[in-house]
């Protein structure tokens, strides 16, 4: 008798099983409590083809709120009223000075065209000195107190102008850029189409010279020609019909020759220029 050998029936393997069970749907993700760990670790992604800019904090502007904007407007249109002020008062100024100019300047120009002044003319006519004695040797290192008595002639040419002549003038003699003696104009009023001659005193006191400037002395006398330098400065108004100007200077320098130092002594050459310092 033949048994039969039955062979247990191979039974499938763990792989086969799952390719031959039928596919079942996957279950559902349960979702991430919002306080998880792993929903603060996981970022959400940005969407394909945009870019994540990072900004520090402290970087970021800030909108102010509206009531700002309304306050920088008013601190604005009240800054640009104090600016067209200002701007309005330097135009009235401005104008202002300009006007007055204008008008200093028609003035003048009446004034030139109704008493068409003209510049007064002076002139050193005589010019006495003492005590400079240049023969003696004690001059050598003694000083010298020289005296000089100076008669000087004013010339007013202008028909309608008068001129006054007021204090604090000075009149220097120098030689050689060494003063030698000073003095002062006379204060007086002269009137149009005038000429007034007048002597006027100078003196000087401790004047010391060198052995080279005595020699040169010594040797412009003995040509007969001795060059003195004279420096007027006075203060004048003059007088327009009935009004008076301001202080005006008048400056005179006159280059005068003479031909020795002494009482008798006779002038040369002589050439004056004036200058008026209106202020």
């Amino acid at each position: 008798m033949v048994a039969d050998r039955v062979h247990p029936a191979a039974t499938p393997n763990a792989e086969e099983k799952t390719a031959a069970a039928p596919a079942q749907p996957a279950a559902a993700p349960r979702p991430e409590s919002p306080r998880s760990p792993k929903a603060f670790a996981e970022k959400p992604k940005p969407p394909p083809g945009t870019y994540v800019i990072q900004v520090p904090k402290e970087q970021i502007f800030r909108v102010p709120p509206p009531e700002n904007a309304r306050r920088f407007e008013a601190y604005t249109r009240r800054a640009s009223r104090r600016r067209r002020g200002c701007c309005c008062c330097l135009a009235w100024t401005v104008a202002l000075l300009l006007f007055l100019l204008f008008a200093l300047a028609v003035a003048a120009g009446i004034l030139y065209l109704v008493f068409q002044p003209k510049i007064p003319k002076y002139s050193v006519d005589g010019l006495a000195v003492k005590g400079f004695n240049l023969s003696s040797a004690a001059t050598d290192l003694a000083a010298l107190s020289p005296e000089f008595d100076a008669t000087i002639r004013a010339d007013n040419p202008n028909k309608k102008i008068g001129i006054y002549y007021r204090s604090g003038s000075s009149i220097t003699v120098s030689y050689d850029g060494v003063n030698l003696c000073h003095g002062v104009w006379p204060t007086f009023y002269q009137g149009k189409r005038n000429v007034t001659v007048f002597e006027t005193a100078l003196t000087g006191s401790g004047i010391r010279l060198s052995a080279a400037m005595k020699d040169a002395l010594v040797t412009a006398q003995s040509r007969g020609e001795v060059p003195l330098e004279i420096n007027i400065k006075v203060p004048v108004k003059i007088k327009f019909g009935a009004v008076r100007t301001w202080t005006i200077t008048v400056k005179v320098g006159c280059d005068v020759t003479v031909d020795k130092l002494a009482a008798d002594s006779r002038i040369v050459s002589k050439s004056c220029s004036v200058k008026v310092d209106p202020f």
